[in-house]
């Protein structure tokens, strides 16, 4: 756990990138802590942590707690009214040292304009490989502001954040509300689905982050006693499946959602502020200009923007998926796209004469869905949706029913391509450690209530599914293996429709269906 606490600190560090930060210190977890803010004061980047306490066993109780995951290599430093017995060990003065310091002006400032760059940060990559994005410090800014008024935080709020601070939710969604608003931010090194509640009644925390698969991880646990004795009011984050939305409510009794769409590097974000259930965010319907996003249509097969006879793009009517895109503006900070260091992948993701000849728009790669009112519910990543027997199959859907069928168990689903068949058919990728799945016994549930046409062909049976840094499922390695025995030593299915259940796919019956002899 990073946290430290104490008295009012202000420590003014610069880090590898033209950042220059100012960090308030207090105790989050002794009385009055509502009224003392905020957390730790660290740059792990810069390989520094610093705490100050008037109360020193306060300050040193927390950085014993977390000294053991710190690593000796960390520098630590103390400041404030202590005593020998307040200072842990191998933990340096701080106030002499900023005595002895230069006021003196630096020869070269960083760029510190709102325009600025700040630093990177890496996409997920979980349709491929990961890109640096560039964050302009007006992002920063955007992204924190975006999460903190969208949901109404407040400066008593005690946030946990157990993401990768490499990633923008944990860094800058997360950490930001205490750099940019004072919040109280409990930091874990590493997201613990068996931990998780406790932390937040150990350290009082009212609001918690997820992202990716975290909600469906907390609920396979065990219940906890931990569950109903904390405080936390408020889940933000984005990757809540609408299938178990209210199950997590209900056991957990978090009161709102704050669930949102969003991306690193996008200029279309959107939040669910009133806990709509499944959506992922909201756009008027009455006054679309006053936020220029849109979703537009697209070739099914190509996922190519499909235009009108004016050679603009076509909106997309109600309840009609289609690709979420954003105009850009760079003057104006909500609307701005500042892409990636590659000059080419910044290119692949704008698009021209969008909305009207001549713009420019972002495109996101993600189909949504906006309903009659302007809520807007994720579908799938583009890509990731194919069509088989005539029908979209929606990968995100499909993996919904099959994990809760399989008590939450982690799914991958995509589309492989078989010789001679068009479309793509169906494939689910199921963590199975100690093999005890019986592919007929999930098929007779399938048949319940997944649609024939939705209903996985092949099935790959695995130790565990590849995920990203986020929790977010990785598929590019399971596409390119496909349903093909030499590729992989995993147990591997296929569904014989004539006879109505699952056979095992070995090396003769993956010949048989590439030559066309099963009816698929």
């Amino acid at each position: 756990m990073v946290l430290v606490s104490g008295c009012e600190l202000r420590v003014q560090v610069r880090l590898p990138w033209p950042l220059w930060c100012c960090y308030g210190c207090s105790d989050c977890r002794g009385p009055g802590a509502q009224r003392r803010r905020s957390a730790c004061t660290w740059a792990a980047a810069a390989g520094v942590s610093c705490a100050s306490s008037a109360k020193p066993q306060g300050g040193t109780s927390s950085v014993a707690e977390m000294s053991g995951e710190l690593g000796k290599s960390l520098v630590k430093f103390c400041s404030g009214d202590v005593g020998p017995d307040g200072v842990f060990p191998d933990t340096q003065l701080l106030d002499p040292l900023l005595k002895e310091t230069s006021t003196a002006p630096l020869a070269q400032p960083p760029g510190k304009g709102m325009d600025d760059r700040l630093f990177y940060i890496y996409t997920s990559g979980t349709t491929g490989l990961p890109k640096a994005a560039i964050i302009v410090h007006s992002r920063y800014y955007r992204i924190a502001a975006f999460g903190h008024y969208s949901y109404s935080m407040q400066a008593a709020d005690v946030l946990y954040d157990c993401l990768p601070l490499y990633h923008s939710a944990g860094n800058i969604m997360g950490v930001g509300q205490c750099l940019i608003y004072g919040l109280t931010v409990v930091l874990r090194k590493k997201f613990s689905a068996s931990r998780f509640w406790d932390d937040c009644v150990k350290y009082n925390c009212t609001v918690v982050q997820y992202i990716g698969e975290i909600c469906r991880y907390l609920l396979k646990q065990p219940v906890r006693e931990a569950e109903g004795r904390h405080r936390v009011r408020l889940a933000v984050g984005n990757g809540l499946r609408p299938s178990i939305w209210e199950e997590f409510t209900e056991r957990f009794g978090v009161r709102q959602i704050g669930e949102f769409y969003g991306a690193t590097e996008c200029n279309c974000s959107i939040a669910n502020m009133d806990g709509k259930v499944g959506s992922c965010g909201f756009n008027s319907r009455i006054l679309p200009h006053v936020y220029p996003i849109r979703l537009v249509k697209v070739n099914e097969d190509t996922m190519e923007l499909l235009r009108d006879a004016q050679g603009l793009c076509i909106p997309c009517q109600t309840g009609e998926p289609g690709l979420l895109v954003g105009q850009i503006n760079q003057q104006d900070p909500l609307r701005r796209f500042d892409g990636y260091i590659s000059e080419s992948a910044t290119s692949k993701k704008i698009a021209h004469s969008v909305f009207r000849k001549g713009d420019s728009a972002y495109l996101s790669g993600d189909v949504l869905v906006m309903d009659e009112l302007g809520y807007m519910y994720f579908r799938d990543r583009s890509g990731d949706t194919f069509r088989w027997r005539g029908e979209n199959v929606s990968t995100t859907e499909v993996e919904g029913v099959l994990s809760r069928l399989l008590g939450q168990t982690d799914v991958a689903v995509y589309g492989v391509a078989v010789p001679g068949v068009e479309g793509k058919a169906g494939m689910a990728a199921i963590a199975d450690p100690h093999g005890r799945l019986s592919p007929n016994a999930l098929y007779e549930e399938l048949q319940k209530v997944l649609a024939p046409y939705a209903r996985p062909i092949f099935l790959r049976l695995l130790p565990q599914v590849d995920t990203t840094g986020t929790f977010k499922i990785q598929k590019t390695r399971l596409q390119h293996e496909g349903f093909d025995p030499r590729q992989t030593s995993d147990r591997l299915f296929f569904l014989d429709l004539k006879q109505g259940h699952y056979l095992p796919l070995d090396q003769g019956v993956y010949t048989r269906i590439c030559s066309g002899a099963f009816a698929l």
